[in-house]
Parts: C-alpha cells; structure tokens; sequence
C-alpha cells in the first residue's frame, strides 16, 4: 500500500493477496438483511466454550460467489481443527444450501456439530434445518463480518487461487479437491487440519474424500 501511494501506481495492488489498491471495506448499499431471518439468534448467544477454540465442535460458514451468478461455493470451517470443508454450488438458493450443510454435518458424531456461525446473508435463512442434528445456529452483528474471522480467513486464502473471475466450470472435481486440500495439509503446531480431526474423531464416520471438498449426493 506504502508502495501505491509513493510511486501513484495502481498496478502494485496486483501484488497484494486480494489486489485491492485501499484498506478497508467497500460502501455498503441498502438495509440490513436481519428482519428476513426468523428467529435470528445474535452472536452473543453463543456458548462461551465456542471463543477460545479448544472445544470441537463450533463451525462457521460463508459463501465465495464468483463472477459467474449462478457459481458459488460454501465454505464451512472448523474453529479447533481449521479445517475448511468445501461444497460447489449451482447457486445461492437458501433451501439448497441448507441441505447440503445438513449432508456434511450430518457426517460427523454430535460431538463435532455444536453451533455454526453465520452472517447475515439471506442464503442462510434455512438454517434452522440443523437443529434437528442438534446444531445450535447464531449470526454474526450488522456488518461485522470479522466475528466469524475463521472462515473469512480461510476464503481470503481461498481467493488466492479462486479469484472472483475464476469460471468453475473449467475446474474439474480433481482440480478443486486439490485446492482444498493444499488448505488442509498447512500446517498447526507440527499437525495439520486433517490429522488433528483424525485424533478427535474416527475416519470411519466420514464419507469425505481425503481432500475435505464434497460432493452432495443428488435427490
């Protein structure tokens, strides 16, 4: 940024991870989606254990939207483990992506599908499909994006190599899980994503591929 403002040249942003010439957030338009989503549960609600990352269990979610209207990926990230579960999407139809989200989380034992996060976007307005896996479901404050920071991290890794042009009908399935993949396997402590799951739950239970992407069985 330093660079951009000394010389006057735009073309360094191209350096930067999400190659924004300026800090911060765009200009927002219109008002907020919360009086939508019944029966909203607000962030503060959630249990305290969910903070601090040393209880399994608490997921947050968010979609990466591309050029493309009708592309869209879910992206829904574990806060102990890190690890980031992808799903490709035909769109951003909020009984659509309930239901894939009950498809993965209905993978796991209850011990590991506590609560998700969310923000306020109307795709998630079905939601409360979850609790009858038991899944308690809050949302994040107006405009505060940055409370589900673990997968907002995630997706700004993601972009790296998705940018919002990228057509994902030229990705095959091969391309994508190894994307996703090269997310799970950075490494935690000497552990990744991946083997720290494996040690809280068995791999007998999941029906994911090694790569953590997911491929919704059709109806």
């Amino acid at each position: 940024y330093s660079q951009i403002t000394r010389e006057n040249n735009f073309g360094w942003r191209q350096y930067l991870p999400r190659r924004k010439a300026k800090r911060g957030w765009r200009g927002r338009k219109g008002g907020s989606s919360t009086v939508t989503i019944a029966k909203r549960r607000p962030l503060a609600e959630r249990p305290a254990e969910a903070a601090d990352r040393q209880t399994p269990g608490h997921w947050e979610a968010d979609l990466m939207l591309f050029r493309r209207h009708s592309q869209a990926v879910l992206a829904l990230h574990e806060r102990h483990t890190r690890l980031l579960i992808a799903v490709r999407l035909p769109g951003k139809g909020a009984d659509h992506i309930a239901s894939v989200m009950t498809q993965v989380l209905s993978a796991f034992p209850p011990a590991m599908r506590r609560s998700v996060t969310f923000d306020n976007g109307t795709e998630f307005a079905r939601r409360h499909r979850l609790h009858n896996l038991g899944v308690q479901t809050f949302f994040c404050d107006i405009y505060s994006p940055w409370q589900k920071g673990g997968v907002e991290n995630a997706i700004g890794r993601m972009r790296r190599f998705l940018t919002r042009k990228t057509d994902l009908a030229t990705l095959d399935g091969h391309q994508f899980d190894l994307l996703v993949q090269m997310y799970n396997s950075k490494c935690l402590g000497y552990r990744t994503p991946a083997s720290l799951l494996a040690e809280i739950v068995d791999n007998q239970v999941l029906h994911f591929k090694r790569e953590f992407s997911f491929r919704p069985s059709p109806k």
